[in-house]
Protein backbone atom coordinates (compact mmCIF):
# COMPACT_ATOMS: atom_id res chain seq x y z
CA UNK A 1 0.00 0.00 0.00
CA UNK A 2 0.90 3.56 -0.01
CA UNK A 3 -0.06 5.17 2.87
CA UNK A 4 0.43 9.33 3.50
CA UNK A 5 0.29 10.16 6.99
CA UNK A 6 -0.27 14.03 7.99
CA UNK A 7 0.94 14.23 11.89
CA UNK A 8 2.20 16.58 14.45
CA UNK A 9 6.05 15.36 14.02
CA UNK A 10 8.06 12.54 13.28
CA UNK A 11 11.99 13.97 12.99
CA UNK A 12 11.68 15.60 16.71
CA UNK A 13 10.92 13.87 19.69
CA UNK A 14 11.45 16.62 22.00
CA UNK A 15 8.17 17.82 24.38
CA UNK A 16 6.28 14.99 22.65
CA UNK A 17 5.20 11.32 22.95
CA UNK A 18 3.91 11.43 19.09
CA UNK A 19 7.23 10.69 17.25
CA UNK A 20 8.25 7.69 18.55
CA UNK A 21 5.02 6.42 18.45
CA UNK A 22 4.78 7.21 14.65
CA UNK A 23 8.18 5.77 14.34
CA UNK A 24 7.61 2.65 15.31
CA UNK A 25 4.38 1.87 13.43
CA UNK A 26 5.58 3.37 10.10
CA UNK A 27 8.82 1.17 10.90
CA UNK A 28 6.68 -2.08 10.39
CA UNK A 29 4.43 -0.59 8.14
CA UNK A 30 7.69 0.12 5.98
CA UNK A 31 9.23 -3.83 6.92
CA UNK A 32 6.27 -5.02 5.54
CA UNK A 33 6.49 -3.77 1.95
CA UNK A 34 4.81 -0.36 2.54
CA UNK A 35 5.15 2.96 0.90
CA UNK A 36 4.79 5.93 3.49
CA UNK A 37 4.56 9.63 3.02
CA UNK A 38 4.51 11.43 6.17
CA UNK A 39 3.31 14.72 6.39
CA UNK A 40 4.97 17.42 9.12
CA UNK A 41 4.31 21.39 9.52
CA UNK A 42 7.91 22.95 9.74
CA UNK A 43 7.43 24.78 13.32
CA UNK A 44 10.69 26.29 14.72
CA UNK A 45 10.36 24.14 18.07
CA UNK A 46 10.54 21.05 15.90
CA UNK A 47 12.88 22.19 13.35
CA UNK A 48 15.84 23.42 15.78
CA UNK A 49 15.40 19.69 17.72
CA UNK A 50 15.38 17.46 14.91
CA UNK A 51 17.12 13.99 15.79
CA UNK A 52 15.58 11.79 12.92
CA UNK A 53 15.01 14.31 10.34
CA UNK A 54 15.14 11.73 7.32
CA UNK A 55 13.70 8.36 8.42
CA UNK A 56 14.92 5.45 6.05
CA UNK A 57 11.15 3.92 6.36
CA UNK A 58 10.02 6.84 5.22
CA UNK A 59 9.84 10.04 2.79
CA UNK A 60 8.89 13.15 4.99
CA UNK A 61 7.02 16.29 3.90
CA UNK A 62 7.77 19.75 5.54
CA UNK A 63 5.43 22.62 4.98
CA UNK A 64 5.16 25.89 6.39
CA UNK A 65 2.11 27.73 5.10
CA UNK A 66 -0.92 24.63 4.66
CA UNK A 67 -3.32 27.75 2.84
CA UNK A 68 -0.42 28.19 0.33
CA UNK A 69 0.46 24.70 -0.19
CA UNK A 70 -2.61 22.59 0.43
CA UNK A 71 -2.78 21.44 -3.62
CA UNK A 72 1.06 19.87 -3.24
CA UNK A 73 0.45 18.27 0.28
CA UNK A 74 -3.00 16.36 -0.24
CA UNK A 75 -1.86 14.89 -3.92
CA UNK A 76 0.12 12.85 -1.96
CA UNK A 77 -3.55 11.17 -1.04
CA UNK A 78 -4.91 10.66 -4.51
CA UNK A 79 -3.09 7.87 -5.47
CA UNK A 80 -3.02 6.41 -2.20
CA UNK A 81 -4.62 3.20 -0.64
CA UNK A 82 -4.92 4.58 2.98
CA UNK A 83 -4.25 8.65 4.73
CA UNK A 84 -4.27 9.30 7.82
CA UNK A 85 -4.52 12.51 10.18
CA UNK A 86 -3.24 12.88 13.56
CA UNK A 87 -4.12 14.26 16.39
CA UNK A 88 -2.53 18.07 17.05
CA UNK A 89 -1.67 17.76 13.67
CA UNK A 90 -1.71 21.41 13.33
CA UNK A 91 -3.78 21.78 10.42
CA UNK A 92 -6.06 18.89 10.56
CA UNK A 93 -9.64 20.07 10.45
CA UNK A 94 -8.55 21.67 7.16
CA UNK A 95 -6.77 18.74 5.58
CA UNK A 96 -9.60 16.14 6.90
CA UNK A 97 -12.26 18.26 4.82
CA UNK A 98 -9.71 18.35 1.29
CA UNK A 99 -9.09 14.85 1.96
CA UNK A 100 -12.82 13.97 2.21
CA UNK A 101 -13.63 15.93 -0.90
CA UNK A 102 -10.83 14.19 -3.14
CA UNK A 103 -9.38 11.40 -1.53
CA UNK A 104 -10.64 8.14 -3.21
CA UNK A 105 -8.97 6.16 -0.54
CA UNK A 106 -9.93 5.44 3.14
CA UNK A 107 -9.42 8.51 5.07
CA UNK A 108 -8.63 7.25 9.00
CA UNK A 109 -8.38 9.37 12.25
CA UNK A 110 -5.59 8.44 14.50
CA UNK A 111 -6.21 10.19 17.93
CA UNK A 112 -2.81 9.69 19.89
CA UNK A 113 -4.97 11.67 23.03
CA UNK A 114 -8.42 10.42 22.82
CA UNK A 115 -9.15 11.32 26.10
CA UNK A 116 -8.24 15.22 25.95
CA UNK A 117 -10.42 15.20 22.69
CA UNK A 118 -13.28 13.67 24.28
CA UNK A 119 -13.03 16.03 26.93
CA UNK A 120 -12.82 19.23 24.57
CA UNK A 121 -15.50 17.64 22.35
CA UNK A 122 -17.90 17.01 25.41
CA UNK A 123 -17.08 21.23 26.52
CA UNK A 124 -17.30 22.73 22.86
CA UNK A 125 -17.66 20.41 20.03
CA UNK A 126 -14.25 20.78 18.37
CA UNK A 127 -10.69 20.96 19.09
CA UNK A 128 -7.86 22.67 17.14
CA UNK A 129 -7.33 19.12 15.38
CA UNK A 130 -11.34 17.52 14.76
CA UNK A 131 -14.59 18.65 15.26
CA UNK A 132 -17.80 16.60 16.40
CA UNK A 133 -19.16 16.90 12.05
CA UNK A 134 -16.13 15.72 11.10
CA UNK A 135 -15.61 12.34 12.89
CA UNK A 136 -18.96 10.41 10.95
CA UNK A 137 -16.78 11.65 7.76
CA UNK A 138 -13.80 8.92 8.64
CA UNK A 139 -13.55 5.92 7.69
CA UNK A 140 -12.04 4.58 11.07
CA UNK A 141 -11.34 6.41 14.58
CA UNK A 142 -8.02 5.16 15.69
CA UNK A 143 -7.94 5.34 19.23
CA UNK A 144 -5.35 6.07 22.08
CA UNK A 145 -7.70 4.86 24.12
CA UNK A 146 -10.55 1.67 24.48
CA UNK A 147 -12.99 0.85 26.98
CA UNK A 148 -15.79 2.96 27.17
CA UNK A 149 -14.00 5.58 24.97
CA UNK A 150 -14.85 3.71 22.02
CA UNK A 151 -18.64 3.34 22.62
CA UNK A 152 -19.09 7.21 23.43
CA UNK A 153 -17.47 8.24 20.39
CA UNK A 154 -19.89 6.09 18.08
CA UNK A 155 -23.05 6.56 20.20
CA UNK A 156 -22.17 10.37 20.94
CA UNK A 157 -20.17 11.44 18.43
CA UNK A 158 -21.33 8.92 15.35
CA UNK A 159 -18.01 7.46 14.93
CA UNK A 160 -18.34 4.91 12.20
CA UNK A 161 -15.87 2.72 13.68
CA UNK A 162 -14.06 3.43 16.43
CA UNK A 163 -11.22 0.82 17.25
CA UNK A 164 -8.45 0.74 19.80
CA UNK A 165 -5.09 1.26 18.48
CA UNK A 166 -2.48 1.58 21.02
CA UNK A 167 0.84 3.01 20.42
CA UNK A 168 3.61 0.25 19.86
CA UNK A 169 6.79 -0.52 20.86
CA UNK A 170 9.85 -1.85 18.42
CA UNK A 171 11.63 -4.44 19.73
CA UNK A 172 14.70 -4.07 17.88
CA UNK A 173 15.32 -0.93 19.69
CA UNK A 174 14.11 -1.05 22.80
CA UNK A 175 15.53 -4.67 24.65
CA UNK A 176 17.29 -5.01 27.64
CA UNK A 177 21.34 -3.39 27.48
CA UNK A 178 24.08 -3.18 29.69
CA UNK A 179 24.66 -0.77 32.40
CA UNK A 180 25.68 3.02 31.96
CA UNK A 181 26.65 4.82 34.79
CA UNK A 182 25.47 7.96 33.72
CA UNK A 183 21.86 6.59 33.96
CA UNK A 184 22.37 4.36 36.69
CA UNK A 185 19.86 4.48 39.97
CA UNK A 186 17.43 3.39 41.87
CA UNK A 187 14.54 4.52 40.85
CA UNK A 188 13.97 7.32 37.14
CA UNK A 189 11.58 8.87 35.63
CA UNK A 190 11.22 9.84 31.84
CA UNK A 191 8.82 12.55 30.67
CA UNK A 192 7.88 16.06 29.49
CA UNK A 193 6.85 18.14 32.35
CA UNK A 194 3.13 18.08 32.57
CA UNK A 195 1.26 20.04 35.89
CA UNK A 196 -1.35 17.14 36.46
CA UNK A 197 1.38 14.67 36.52
CA UNK A 198 4.02 16.71 38.55
CA UNK A 199 2.35 16.17 42.02
CA UNK A 200 2.61 12.53 41.52
CA UNK A 201 5.97 13.21 40.46
CA UNK A 202 7.13 14.62 44.07
CA UNK A 203 4.88 12.29 45.60
CA UNK A 204 5.93 9.24 44.34
CA UNK A 205 9.71 10.17 43.51
CA UNK A 206 11.04 13.13 45.08
CA UNK A 207 9.43 12.21 48.55
CA UNK A 208 10.83 8.63 48.28
CA UNK A 209 14.29 10.35 47.12
CA UNK A 210 14.04 12.08 51.02
CA UNK A 211 13.19 8.81 52.24
CA UNK A 212 16.52 7.02 50.93
CA UNK A 213 19.59 9.90 50.75
CA UNK A 214 22.20 7.17 50.06
CA UNK A 215 20.07 6.32 46.51
CA UNK A 216 20.31 8.04 43.75
CA UNK A 217 17.01 9.38 41.53
CA UNK A 218 16.97 10.29 37.64
CA UNK A 219 14.39 12.70 36.47
CA UNK A 220 14.53 13.35 32.91
CA UNK A 221 12.51 15.68 29.94
CA UNK A 222 12.12 19.09 29.44
CA UNK A 223 10.43 22.06 30.41
CA UNK A 224 10.39 21.34 34.49
CA UNK A 225 10.36 24.75 35.91
CA UNK A 226 12.99 26.43 37.30
CA UNK A 227 11.47 26.85 40.66
CA UNK A 228 10.33 23.02 41.73
CA UNK A 229 12.11 22.33 44.55
CA UNK A 230 13.98 18.56 44.07
CA UNK A 231 15.83 16.13 46.71
CA UNK A 232 19.57 16.71 46.94
CA UNK A 233 19.72 13.02 45.35
CA UNK A 234 17.67 14.01 42.83
CA UNK A 235 19.85 14.47 39.33
CA UNK A 236 17.60 16.38 36.51
CA UNK A 237 18.20 15.74 32.36
CA UNK A 238 16.95 17.97 30.71
CA UNK A 239 16.79 15.49 27.55
CA UNK A 240 17.31 12.06 26.84
CA UNK A 241 17.16 11.14 23.07
CA UNK A 242 15.41 8.19 21.80
CA UNK A 243 18.71 6.10 20.75
CA UNK A 244 20.06 6.07 24.93
CA UNK A 245 16.41 5.51 26.14
CA UNK A 246 16.58 1.63 26.00
CA UNK A 247 19.99 1.96 28.02
CA UNK A 248 18.43 4.56 30.05
CA UNK A 249 15.51 1.84 31.45
CA UNK A 250 18.40 -0.50 32.01
CA UNK A 251 20.80 1.09 34.08
CA UNK A 252 18.00 2.23 36.42
CA UNK A 253 16.43 -0.53 39.14
CA UNK A 254 13.01 0.61 39.22
CA UNK A 255 11.12 3.42 36.99
CA UNK A 256 8.33 5.26 37.43
CA UNK A 257 5.27 5.88 35.12
CA UNK A 258 3.19 8.18 35.88
CA UNK A 259 -0.08 9.27 33.84
CA UNK A 260 -2.17 12.41 32.78
CA UNK A 261 -5.46 13.12 34.70
CA UNK A 262 -7.65 13.12 31.56
CA UNK A 263 -6.08 9.55 30.84
CA UNK A 264 -6.66 8.45 34.11
CA UNK A 265 -10.38 9.26 34.19
CA UNK A 266 -10.58 7.66 30.68
CA UNK A 267 -8.76 4.36 31.59
CA UNK A 268 -7.54 2.20 29.27
CA UNK A 269 -4.81 4.55 27.76
CA UNK A 270 -0.82 2.84 28.22
CA UNK A 271 1.57 5.32 27.15
CA UNK A 272 3.97 4.30 24.51
CA UNK A 273 7.00 4.60 27.69
CA UNK A 274 4.87 1.94 29.51
CA UNK A 275 5.63 -0.25 26.54
CA UNK A 276 9.25 0.73 26.04
CA UNK A 277 10.50 0.30 29.89
CA UNK A 278 8.24 -2.88 29.40
CA UNK A 279 10.34 -4.33 26.83
CA UNK A 280 13.84 -3.23 27.79
CA UNK A 281 13.09 -5.55 31.03
CA UNK A 282 12.80 -3.01 34.15
CA UNK A 283 10.65 -3.72 36.73
CA UNK A 284 7.94 -0.75 36.40
CA UNK A 285 6.57 1.30 39.17
CA UNK A 286 2.92 3.02 38.06
CA UNK A 287 0.27 5.09 39.35
CA UNK A 288 -3.04 3.15 38.73
CA UNK A 289 -5.97 3.97 36.09
CA UNK A 290 -8.90 1.83 35.16
CA UNK A 291 -8.27 -1.07 32.67
CA UNK A 292 -4.36 -1.04 33.56
CA UNK A 293 -4.67 -4.90 34.21
CA UNK A 294 -5.48 -5.38 30.84
CA UNK A 295 -1.80 -4.40 29.81
CA UNK A 296 0.00 -5.84 32.69
CA UNK A 297 -0.61 -7.58 36.14
CA UNK A 298 -0.43 -5.65 38.98
CA UNK A 299 2.07 -7.23 41.53
CA UNK A 300 3.90 -9.50 39.54
CA UNK A 301 4.65 -7.69 36.42
CA UNK A 302 4.07 -3.79 37.63
CA UNK A 303 3.42 -2.38 41.28
CA UNK A 304 0.95 -0.15 42.58
CA UNK A 305 2.54 1.71 45.57
CA UNK A 306 -0.06 4.08 47.35
CA UNK A 307 2.73 7.10 48.60
CA UNK A 308 6.07 7.68 49.32
CA UNK A 309 6.52 5.02 52.06
CA UNK A 310 5.48 2.19 49.53
CA UNK A 311 7.85 3.68 47.16
CA UNK A 312 11.00 3.47 49.15
CA UNK A 313 9.80 -0.36 50.76
CA UNK A 314 9.56 -1.44 46.90
CA UNK A 315 13.30 0.02 46.46
CA UNK A 316 15.02 -1.46 49.45
CA UNK A 317 12.54 -4.58 50.38
CA UNK A 318 12.58 -6.14 46.93
CA UNK A 319 15.19 -8.76 45.94
CA UNK A 320 17.19 -8.31 42.75
CA UNK A 321 16.17 -11.62 41.89
CA UNK A 322 12.45 -10.43 41.90
CA UNK A 323 12.69 -7.41 40.32
CA UNK A 324 14.23 -9.11 37.39
CA UNK A 325 11.74 -11.80 37.32
CA UNK A 326 8.74 -9.15 37.77
CA UNK A 327 10.96 -7.21 34.57
CA UNK A 328 11.29 -10.19 32.80
CA UNK A 329 7.59 -11.17 32.44
CA UNK A 330 6.68 -7.43 31.47
CA UNK A 331 8.98 -8.00 28.99
CA UNK A 332 7.21 -11.32 27.85
CA UNK A 333 3.51 -9.77 28.36
CA UNK A 334 4.28 -6.96 26.27
CA UNK A 335 6.36 -8.30 23.24
CA UNK A 336 3.41 -11.04 22.91
CA UNK A 337 0.78 -8.76 21.81
CA UNK A 338 1.98 -4.85 21.52
CA UNK A 339 4.84 -4.86 19.32
CA UNK A 340 5.08 -2.48 16.19
CA UNK A 341 4.77 -5.67 14.00
CA UNK A 342 1.83 -6.47 16.03
CA UNK A 343 0.45 -2.86 15.34
CA UNK A 344 1.28 -3.09 11.95
CA UNK A 345 -0.84 -6.44 10.80
CA UNK A 346 -3.87 -4.44 12.64
CA UNK A 347 -3.47 -1.43 10.40
CA UNK A 348 -3.61 -3.81 7.21
CA UNK A 349 -6.66 -5.32 8.41
CA UNK A 350 -8.24 -2.17 8.99
CA UNK A 351 -7.55 -0.59 6.28
CA UNK A 352 -8.86 -3.74 3.96
CA UNK A 353 -12.09 -3.65 6.04
CA UNK A 354 -12.73 -0.15 5.16
CA UNK A 355 -11.73 -0.48 1.81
Amino acid sequence: MKIVVYGLTITSSWGNGHATTYRSLLKALAGRGHQIVFVEKDVEWYRNNRDLPRPAFCSVELYEDWAIEETRLIRHSLDADAAVVGSYFPDAIAASQALFARAKCPVLFYDIDTPITLRKLRESGSTDYVTRRQIPSYSAYLSFTSGPALLELENSFGARRALAFFCSVDPEIYHPTAVKVEFQCALSYLGTYASDRQSKLMNLLNRAAGLLPAERFVVAGPQYPATLEWSGNVQRMVHVPPPDHPTFYSSSRFTLNLTRDNMVAAGYSPSVRLFEASACGVAIISDSWPGLEEFLKPGEEILLPSSDEDVARMLTGISDEERKRMGARARERILATHTSNHRAVEFERIVSECA
